[in-house]
């Protein structure tokens, strides 16, 4: 985005020192003469896919309480990145924002009476979205949001436990099911057109 690896990495042949410095990260290729000016173009929004965030403090992360909440697959549950984490991506890019996947994994199930009552998707999308809000009402301009996903899926890194969707699918008869949650979210985008 800004034509350069952030600067606690380096460049060119200091690129070496700058990924010891971030541990983890040295998978990061080596930066030829021309490459960042070969990248670094210009485009018209900044699509980002936020599922949650972390709080840090001058000292490092700050660590969360037990017991709060996750996602089934052990994702934080952090409302407030949509609102401090786009703010700060606006800040700093200048680019108006499509939230391109936001969303989380639960356990659903078909209850007895044959419908997935998944209410923890609904306080999760109320929240997230709510300081999605927050951060429009600031200034930022946010062009879309996009639920991930429409319906359950194969997940890439972790098959098909963990869903996503608003609609239930049985993946042995491709049943689909509409999850209190798509009910809910219809009504959302109803109320929010009018």
């Amino acid at each position: 985005m800004l034509g350069r690896y952030p600067d606690i990495v380096g460049t060119g042949l200091h690129l070496e020192k700058g990924l010891e410095k971030i541990g983890h990260y040295k998978e990061l290729p080596f930066v030829k003469d021309g490459d960042s000016e070969l990248m670094h173009q210009p485009i018209d929004f900044l699509g980002i896919n936020v599922y949650n965030g972390h709080e840090v403090s001058v000292t490092g992360h700050i660590k969360k309480k037990p017991g709060s909440p996750r996602t089934a697959l052990g994702w934080p549950v952090t409302p407030g990145v949509m609102n401090y984490g786009i703010r700060y991506m606006y800040e700093r890019y200048n680019l108006p924002i499509y939230i391109f996947e936001d969303g989380l994994a639960c356990n659903d199930i078909i209850s007895l009476d044959g419908k997935v009552h998944d209410s923890n998707r609904i306080d999760f999308l109320t929240r997230y979205l709510t300081d999605l809000e927050k951060a429009y009402k600031a200034g930022v301009p946010i062009l879309g949001y996009f639920h991930w996903s429409f319906t359950d899926n194969f997940e890439w890194h972790s098959g098909y436990d963990p869903r996503f969707g608003l609609i239930y699918v049985d993946y042995e008869t491709q049943q689909r099911i509409p999850k209190d949650s798509a009910y809910w979210y219809s009504d959302l985008i109803k109320k929010s057109s009018n």
